[in-house]
Parts: structure tokens; C-alpha cells; sequence
């Protein structure tokens, strides 16, 4: 939490002296900052103008290099096979897909979605340039304005072209700065979890939201409407966690972190408190070694196992009625060399593949312009990229969302053609 030096009144929050002024500094949203572990962050956004009609825009970033080519397999290059002896998934254990594209069998919690046409994949996408550090890539991906000299963060302002302005729009679980992708006018909200939306040290002895109120009654305005709406907030955590939560439809999600953030997502598309856009980030997908073959025990056998069961869990619990409503896509920042190392693993790469979940999607097939995996088709030993990540993302935004200016979020992209989702 941001502090600074004062004589003004102060309370403890977080076993710190903290001032009126300091509790506000930096946005409310370091008010919320807390910390869930490494490998997940959740970021939430709430929609301010009730009038929005677009759908719950859901951002899942698959941190590390997630490799695309052993998710969405090209079972029709013969190149593929050749570059991957030891770690290729094999024809005969591919699911879904169509005769050229194959899906691998720890997707298969996911099936259903695909074979129903709510689930689809784009291949060789990514970003416009090549980038192989986890660091400069993610800056890059969460800032999407290359050649320009935008620092903020283009889901912020993507709330900003949709006229979004209530300071709890985003919301960060897992830490305690607030996200690239949410860095700009908007505040944040931290939290680790929809059960742990209050302020550290609060509770039945210690109601910090009404004395926060006390203090800032009478302040100017530039103090006492963030306090206010920060009050706002608690009580409405207060009330979420009153009514509880129990999963629709049979879902059961499972016991790790993605679980946990995915069904504290559908929990608030349920409960109708204006949720605009979500982002949930999960890690662990920099596979330099021991990737592992398509069986259990596997190593992105069993990553993908996870994140399809954790999806799985999430379109369930929405039912369709709330899936209708809902897009999900998933990204990376950059792919896997096409090669397998002698470690029997990916270095880094560029070219990649993401998902699109959800009730209005065109699934059941894979989209996107196919480069091949010839050597002289690659880039630098790496699927090339045949669409820019922002134009799809553009696309449905457009489509899904109702924005009209791209531009203001994603400058000097276009939405793609690709026709992957229905316009509303």
C-alpha cells in the first residue's frame, strides 16, 4: 500500500500507519492490493454505464510461451512430425479439428464446445514483431501500440472507448501492483479472491470502511468520491459474501488456482453487479525441457489437461443462457521454436495459436492463414505470423462488445475478417 509521512488522522491498515491522503494515493486501488502466489493473477472489470449491452469481454493469458503447435497440432505438415520426433502428438491421438488441424487429447474436457461450435482456435497468430523475452514481450502485449509511445494498458483502454469510468472497472487478484493491461486512467481493484473483497484487518470489531467514511465525511471531492465508492465496493463484497456461491449445472471446478479465479468470474457474471471484462492470468507454460508426449503424466498433456478441465468447469456453471453472453480468448506472448531442443522441450519462439470460447462464437474450426513449416517459410526458425493478435481481439470487440473505435484501443490495427464470431 502506498503510504506517505502526515499528521492528518490516520488508521491501521495492514499493520500500517496509514493517512487519509495515503490511503487514496495512487488510485483506491492500492487500498485492495494483495497477494495469491506467482502462476495466477485475476483482473475484473466492472461496467459503469448500465446501459452496456455487449458481452463480458473474458482475457485469459497463458504466461510463459504457451506453444501453440503442440495445443492446435498441424497433423497435415509433414514438417511438423519432422521437427518434433520425440514430442510430436501423434495422428492417431488427435481429437476434433478438421482433416488438416487436430486438437490434443488433454483438450478433451473441451470437446463438447468444439464439436458443439463454441470453441475455436486461430493459428499463426501473434504479435507483429518477434520477441523472445518474457519480459519485453508481455510489455508489449498488454501495451499493444508498437511504434507509438503509449504506455497505458489496451484493456484500460478499451474501458476508457467504451466510456467505462467508475474507479472499481479493474480489478487485480494475485498482486500487488496493479497489471500492464489495466495501467492508465482507470484505478484497480486488488483481491484474492470475491471472498477477500475487503480491506486487510477489517472485520466485525474493526469496521475500517464506516470509520474510512467518518474521516473522508466533508473532505473535498477529490478524496471524499473515491472513499465513497471504495465504501461502495465493500459492500457490495459484504453482500457477495453473504449470499455465497455454489456452482450451476453439475460444474465442478477444479482445486488450483485457474479454478478458483474462473469460478469467482462466473460467480459475478451471475450475480449481475455490472461485470464488463475479466482477465485471469495462468502460468507455467516455459517448456524448455520434458514436454512430455500426449499421455498422461505428460507435461503439456497435463497443463492442458487443466486448463480444459478449469474451462469446462467455467462453460458449465454459465450455462448457455450466460455463456450467450460471454467471450473468452486466450493469449501468450510469444510461441515454441518449431524444433524441439535436446531437452526434449521448446525455446522460444514467435508464431503462436489462442482460443475463442463462447455462446456466439463460429467453433468447431480452426481460423487464420496457414504459413506452412517448410524451413524457408519459417521466420528465424519459428511459425511465422499470418494475424495480429489485436485484430482478432479487435474483431470481437467490435462484434461481441459494440466498439466502434479500434483505433482508440489498438492504434493503427484493424479488425480481422475472419468472421469467428456472430455480430450482436
Amino acid at each position: 500500500m502506498t503510504t506517505e509521512t502526515t499528521t492528518e488522522v490516520t488508521m491501521d491498515v495492514c499493520g500500517c500507519e496509514v493517512s487519509r491522503r495515503g490511503l487514496l494515493a495512487g488510485t483506491a486501488a492500492a487500498a485492495f492490493a494483495g497477494l495469491a502466489g506467482t502462476q495466477l493473477d485475476t483482473g475484473l472489470a466492472f461496467a459503469a454505464d448500465p446501459s452496456y449491452a455487449g458481452d463480458v469481454f473474458v482475457l485469459l493469458s497463458l504466461r510463459g510461451g504457451f506453444d501453440g503447435l503442440s495445443a492446435v497440432v498441424p497433423a497435415g505438415d509433414p514438417a511438423y512430425y519432422a521437427a518434433r520426433p520425440g514430442i510430436a502428438v501423434p495422428k492417431s491421438r488427435l481429437i476434433g479439428g478438421d482433416a488438416f488441424f487436430g486438437l490434443n487429447p488433454g483438450l478433451a474436457p473441451l470437446l463438447p464446445y468444439w464439436t458443439a461450435g463454441q470453441l475455436a482456435a486461430v493459428h499463426a497468430v501473434g504479435q507483429p514483431a518477434p520477441n523472445r523475452s518474457h519480459f519485453a514481450a508481455m510489455e508489449d502485449l498488454e501495451r499493444a501500440a508498437p511504434g507509438t509511445s503509449i504506455r497505458t494498458g489496451w484493456l484500460n483502454r478499451m474501458l476508457g472507448v467504451l466510456g467505462a469510468s467508475d474507479p472499481f472497472q479493474a480489478v487485480m487478484v494475485g498482486s500487488a501492483m496493479p497489471a500492464r493491461l489495466f495501467a492508465g486512467a482507470a484505478p484497480s481493484l486488488g483481491l484474492t479472491g470475491v471472498d477477500d473483497l475487503k480491506l486487510a484487518g477489517d472485520g466485525p470489531g474493526a469496521p475500517l470502511a464506516a470509520t474510512m467514511a467518518k474521516i473522508y465525511q466533508g473532505a473535498p471531492d477529490a478524496l471524499a468520491h473515491p472513499a465513497a465508492r471504495l465504501a461502495g465496493a465493500l459492500t457490495t463484497g459484504a453482500g457477495l459474501r453473504a449470499e455465497g456461491y455454489r456452482p450451476s449445472n453439475g460444474a465442478v471446478y477444479p482445486d488450483t488456482e485457474l479454478g478458483a479465479a474462473l469460478r469467482d468470474v462466473a460467480r459475478l457474471i451471475k450475480s449481475d453487479v455490472g461485470l464488463l471484462s475479466a482477465a485471469v492470468d495462468s502460468g507455467d507454460w516455459d517448456m524448455h525441457e520434458n514436454l512430455g508426449t500426449a499421455t498422461a503424466g505428460g507435461l503439456m498433456f497435463d497443463h492442458l489437461r487443466a486448463l480444459a478441465t478449469a474451462l469446462a468447469a467455467f462453460t458449465a456453471d454459465l450455462g448457455p443462457a450466460g455463456l450467450n453472453r460471454v467471450t473468452l480468448i486466450t493469449i501468450s506472448e510469444f510461441g515454441r521454436r518449431v524444433t524441439e531442443n535436446g531437452s526434449g522441450g521448446l525455446d522460444h519462439g514467435y508464431g503462436n495459436a489462442m482460443f475463442v470460447l463462447g455462446g456466439n462464437v463460429k467453433g468447431g474450426r480452426v481460423y487464420g492463414r496457414w504459413p506452412g513449416l517448410t524451413e524457408n517459410r519459417l521466420r528465424d526458425g519459428d511459425l511465422a505470423v499470418t494475424t495480429d493478435y489485436r485484430s482478432v481481439i479487435g474483431e470481437i470487440l467490435r462484434d461481441r462488445c459494440g466498439l466502434a473505435d479500434l483505433n482508440g484501443v489498438f492504434p493503427g490495427a484493424r479488425p480481422s475478417a475472419l468472421g469467428i464470431v456472430r455480430s450482436r
